[in-house]
């Protein structure tokens, strides 16, 4: 078995939501809540938040995630994680793969990161994020988000061989009469060998990773594959805090379903 671990950056100066990482979500801080979903992954062998902030610190510690204090000069989460893993080898603990579950993601199962570990099972494999086939439910959220000017989630579009072809904030692909099962929702987290991971700084930022603000763009960008890992959502839809109206969504949700963790 690969050893794994967790590492969620999060940052006080979101441009969508400023401060969404310290927002109350069910109670907690929402970067509080994405930590514990973290803790709830089996086969992790640790879990670390890493920022810029130390109100962001002192709320994963409160919740007994060591904080990693990284550059407020990070441009995302990818190359905060990388300045957070660099920390964590000079120290001596090292991983085969490390995970960047986005803070402001805190819906996310742990069976879902369970399977991101195991398809690195694939030597071939060095960089891999989750997808799903988007419901109704979550396309016309998607649709309806669009048609405000917001920006919603994120479609990502694949080869005949599972490697992503592009990611967008549009729904991709378009067609007027797309159905569902052609809609793959991409599931806001990346799982990196380090050799991959630390390399991701050091690549130019492209036109497309700069037009969609989507920081995967630089992997495609560069040639760098990515492979996507279709994942089940077992009837729990998938959903990021990206605007303030997020939150009373996301409440909704686990007042309606409970959470897919058991929180």
């Amino acid at each position: 078995m690969v050893k794994a671990i967790i590492i969620v950056p999060a940052r006080m100066g979101a441009t969508r939501f400023p401060g969404k990482m310290l927002a109350p979500l069910a109670g907690v801080p929402v970067v509080s809540y994405t930590a514990k979903a973290a803790k709830c992954v089996t086969g992790a062998a640790a879990v670390y938040v890493a920022t810029d902030d130390e109100l962001i610190a002192a709320a994963a510690k409160r919740e007994g995630v060591e904080a990693i204090m990284t550059s407020t000069a990070c441009a995302n989460g990818s190359e905060r994680v990388a300045e957070a893993y660099e920390q964590l080898s000079a120290r001596g603990e090292v991983a085969d793969v490390v995970i960047n579950l986005q803070g402001d993601a805190p819906l996310t199962p742990h069976w879902i990161v369970e399977d991101i570990i195991k398809a690195f099972d694939d030597p071939a494999v060095s960089v891999a994020t989750p997808v799903v086939r988007c419901t109704a439910e979550t396309l016309a959220l998607f649709r309806a988000d669009r048609a405000r000017g917001m920006v919603g989630g994120t479609t990502a579009v694949l080869s005949q061989s599972g490697k992503a072809l592009y990611f967008s904030k549009e729904v991709l692909p378009f067609n007027g009469q797309t159905e569902v099962m052609d809609v793959w929702h991409h599931v806001g987290l990346y799982a990196f060998r380090p050799d991959a991971l630390l390399e991701y700084p050091t690549l130019p930022v492209g036109p497309l990773e700069t037009a969609e603000g989507l920081e995967q763009m630089r992997f495609l960008e560069n040639d760098r594959a990515i492979q996507a890992v279709p994942v089940e959502s077992r009837g729990y839809p998938f959903w990021e805090v990206n605007n303030p109206q997020d939150i009373s969504r996301i409440e909704s949700l686990l007042s309606e379903r409970g959470d897919p963790n058991g929180l």
